[in-house]
């Protein structure tokens, strides 16, 4: 645990881009492989890290719809890691986590299906934080699910389409009933938000870290919650 846990009002929800495992990995002459598993380890500490200060929902970008492109290899290693973290759930039911995914499962293999449904079944009524897994996620792909199932409902006849606002968009999303991020962190430098929850990011503040997902730590968030807090979040008004 950090040292120094930040003062003033937590975010109620933190979206975090992991990026920077393989050159981790390259900068200390390992595989990519070594760098996702540092990567997959950092995860679990700053989720027990965000729980353990009262952050009440995390969200993570895990697997992208782009990173289908990636090596064959490197792909299934990346899955194996989920197999491993989610058989990790399972034996510590203690930590009140729920956990939900968000994205397109058809692609997935049927084993990592089954394990998904079986989380969030087992998960369902914890409550000390919801932790979000951005699976084979792409925000506009998530935009285009959404609009996909309005028109459905419209065609049947459950829908006018002058009812569709702003709240019913927000409720076919995969995030539906949670609230939006108030903070997404990317480490590694980069200065982009890469397709993650475009429409929930909409008035959520950006912080840009210049450490390497697998060193990031409790004091990175703390830093990054502190620069939140400095901020003042006018949502449009004075």
């Amino acid at each position: 645990m950090s040292n120094t846990q930040p003062a003033g009002a937590l975010p109620r929800h933190i979206g975090i881009i992991m990026d920077g495992n393989g050159r981790w990995a390259s900068r200390r002459g390992l595989p990519r492989s070594a760098g996702h598993k540092a990567g997959a380890d950092t995860f679990g500490k700053i989720a027990k890290y965000c729980r353990e200060i009262g952050v009440p929902y995390l969200t993570i970008y895990a697997f992208s719809t782009e990173n289908w492109k990636r090596p064959a290899d490197e792909v299934e290693g990346l899955m194996d890691l989920l197999r491993r973290y989610l058989n990790e759930m399972f034996k510590h039911r203690e930590e009140d986590a729920r956990l939900c995914f968000l994205g397109e499962r058809g692609p997935l293999s049927d084993d990592i299906r089954e394990m998904i449904a079986r989380a969030e079944a087992e998960s369902a009524k914890n409550t000390a934080i919801t932790i979000n897994i951005a699976l084979n996620y792409g925000g506009r792909d998530e935009i285009v699910h959404a609009a996909r199932a309005l028109a459905r409902r419209c065609l049947a006849g459950e829908l006018s389409p002058d009812e569709i606002d702003e709240e019913a968009f927000a409720g076919a999303l995969y995030t539906a009933g949670q609230p939006d991020p108030d903070l997404i962190i990317r480490p590694s430098g980069e200065q982009r938000t890469s397709n993650f929850l475009p429409w929930q990011a909409a008035y959520a503040e950006l912080v840009f870290m210049d450490v390497l997902w697998p060193d990031f730590t409790p004091g990175h968030l703390d830093r990054a919650i502190a620069e939140y807090q400095g901020r003042s979040r006018r949502f449009g008004g004075l």
